[in-house]
C-alpha cells in the first residue's frame, strides 16, 4: 500500500461523519496483478495447460471482475484503516460515493455514522416504587377457581342464558340495510362475558334461551380488524341453538391428579400453587421495578442513537412481529414505521446498558446463571431436561447471562436511587387490567 493516500475525516451532522480516501491507481493495478497470478495458477481453460494460460487472456476474461473485487478489497481496508487512526467507532457500514477518477488514483466519501459518547449520570434523587406483596388464602383460592374453571364440562340446560354460559347461535348482519363478507354464520360458540366479541353482542344473549331469536343495533369499534366496517353502525339478527352451563369438577384428590399431584390432595396442589404464584410475582415485581429504572435511565441520559441501529432494531422487531403473526395464520407485511419508537428506545438503553456494563466491569456472575436457570425451569414437569436444553443451547444460554448482567446492572443502580415500598395486592400486580376494570365499575 502506498503511503501517500491523503484522507479527510469531518462531521456532517450529529453521530454522521466522512471519510474521504484516495486508492492510488498504483495499489489498484498491483492488487489486480496479484489476483490475476493467483487465478492464472488454477484456472482451466480450453487451449491451455494448468498455470499456462497467458496473463493478457486472463486480464481479457476475468480483468473485470477481479478489479471489481480488488478495489473492493481496497476500499475496505483502507477505509477501517482511517477509522481505527481516527479511534471512531462505526455503527453500521458506510455509504460510498461513487468514485471520482484523478490523476493519482480513485477518490471514494464514505459516510457513515458512529457510536454516541455517553457521559453516565447516577439515579441519585430518583424514586423508585417497589409493590410488597402478601399471598392470601382468598388469592390462592382464586387461582384453584380459574383451574376449575379451566377444567369445567359444558352441558346443555333448558333456560335463559346468563353470564358465564356458552350459547350457539347462528347469525345474519348489515351494515346500512347490505349484507357484507363474513356477516353470516352457523354454530358460533360465544362464552358470555369472555369479552371477545364486539361491544354489546354477550351481553344482548343475556336472558335469551334456545330457540329465541335475538334483534341487536350495534357497532364495529373504530380499530376493528376489517378497515371497510370498523366503526360504522350494524344490526344482528342473532338465533340461539344452545344454552351450555359449565359444570365445574369437585375439589378432591382425582382433581389434584390432573396436575400431576398424586400425594397430598388438594392441600399439596395449594402447596403447589402458592408456590408458583410467589415465584411469578416475584418475577413480575423484579420486572415492574427494572422498567422503573429503564425509564429513569433515559430521563437521565438524553443519548442520540445511530439511524442505522434503529432501522436494525426496528428490522427485527418487524420479524418478530411477522414469525407471530405466521404462526397464527396471518401473512402481512408490516411497515417499519410500526416499530420505530419502540426500537429507538431499545437501541438508546442498550447504549446506555452497554456503558454502564463495560465502566463497571460487569460480567455474568455463573452462580447467578446457575440461580436464573433453575428459576426458570422450575415450573416445568421435568426441569432437569430443560436445563440440559438450555445448557447445549450456546444462544440460549447467552440470553441467560445477559438477562444475569443486566439485572445486576439493575441493582446497582437501585442502590442510587430511593427505593419506597408500597403495599399492594396480588390481583392488583399480576392482572392490573382486571383490577382497572373492577375499581371503574365499583
Amino acid at each position: 500500500m502506498s503511503e501517500n493516500t491523503a484522507q479527510q475525516t469531518e462531521q456532517a451532522s450529529g453521530l454522521e461523519r466522512r471519510i474521504t480516501f484516495t486508492v492510488p491507481t498504483e495499489d489498484l493495478e498491483k492488487a489486480i496483478d496479484e489476483r490475476l497470478r493467483e487465478l492464472g495458477r488454477s484456472v482451466r481453460l480450453p487451449g491451455f495447460r494448468q498455470g499456462r494460460v497467458p496473463a493478457r487472456v486472463l486480464r481479457q476474461r476475468y480483468g473485470k471482475q477481479v478489479r471489481a473485487e480488488a478495489l473492493e478489497e481496497l476500499v475496505r481496508n483502507q477505509f477501517y484503516r482511517a477509522v481505527a487512526e481516527e479511534h471512531l467507532r462505526p455503527a453500521g457500514g458506510p455509504v460510498l460515493s461513487e468514485p471520482e477518477e484523478g490523476e493519482g488514483g480513485l477518490t471514494f466519501t464514505a459516510t457513515f455514522e458512529v457510536y454516541p459518547e455517553i457521559e453516565l449520570q447516577s439515579l441519585e434523587g430518583v424514586t423508585i416504587e417497589k409493590p410488597v406483596v402478601e399471598i392470601t388464602d382468598a388469592d390462592v383460592d382464586k387461582v384453584i377457581q380459574r383451574l376449575r374453571e379451566q377444567q369445567a364440562e359444558w352441558q346443555a340446560v333448558d333456560r335463559p342464558a346468563k353470564e358465564g354460559d356458552r350459547v350457539t347461535v347462528d347469525y345474519k348482519a348489515t351494515v346500512e340495510g347490505e349484507p357484507f363478507e363474513g356477516g353470516e354464520g352457523e354454530d358460533l360458540v360465544v362464552e358470555l362475558g369472555a369479552g371477545r366479541m364486539i361491544d354489546g353482542f354477550e351481553e344482548g344473549l343475556v336472558g335469551a334461551g334456545p330457540c329465541d331469536t335475538v334483534e341487536m343495533d350495534l357497532t364495529f369499534p373504530e380499530n376493528y380488524g376489517k378497515e371497510e366496517l370498523a366503526g360504522k353502525p350494524a344490526h344482528f339478527t342473532v338465533t340461539v341453538k344452545k344454552v351450555e352451563e359449565a359444570v365445574l369438577p369437585e375439589l378432591d384428590d382425582d382433581f389434584a391428579r390432573r396436575y400431576a399431584i398424586e400425594e397430598g390432595g388438594i392441600e399439596a396442589l395449594r402447596r403447589e400453587v402458592r408456590e408458583n404464584m410467589a415465584r411469578e410475582l416475584e418475577r413480575t415485581i423484579r420486572q415492574k421495578v427494572k422498567e422503573q429504572v429503564m425509564e429513569a435511565l433515559l430521563e437521565k441520559h438524553g443519548v442520540p442513537v445511530p439511524e442505522a441501529l434503529v432501522r436494525e432494531e426496528s428490522e427485527r422487531l418487524a420479524r418478530q412481529m411477522q414469525a407471530q403473526m405466521g404462526q397464527q395464520g396471518t401473512q402481512l407485511q408490516l411497515p417499519l414505521e410500526l416499530f420505530e419508537k419502540e426500537a429507538r428506545r431499545r437501541v438508546a438503553l442498550g447504549l446506555i446498558l452497554a456503558e454502564l456494563v463495560k465502566q463497571n466491569g460487569i460480567k455474568a456472575d455463573q452462580e447467578k446463571v446457575k440461580e436464573a436457570l433453575e428459576e426458570l425451569t422450575a415450573s416445568y414437569e421435568h426441569p432437569e431436561e430443560v436445563m440440559r436444553w438450555y445448557l447445549g443451547q450456546p444462544e440460549r444460554l447467552a440470553e441467560i447471562e445477559s438477562m444475569v448482567v443486566e439485572n445486576e446492572v439493575v441493582d446497582r443502580l437501585l442502590e442510587q436511587a430511593e427505593v419506597q415500598e408500597r403495599p399492594a395486592s396480588f390481583d392488583e400486580i399480576m392482572s392490573p387490567d382486571r383490577q382497572a376494570g373492577a375499581e371503574t365499575e365499583a
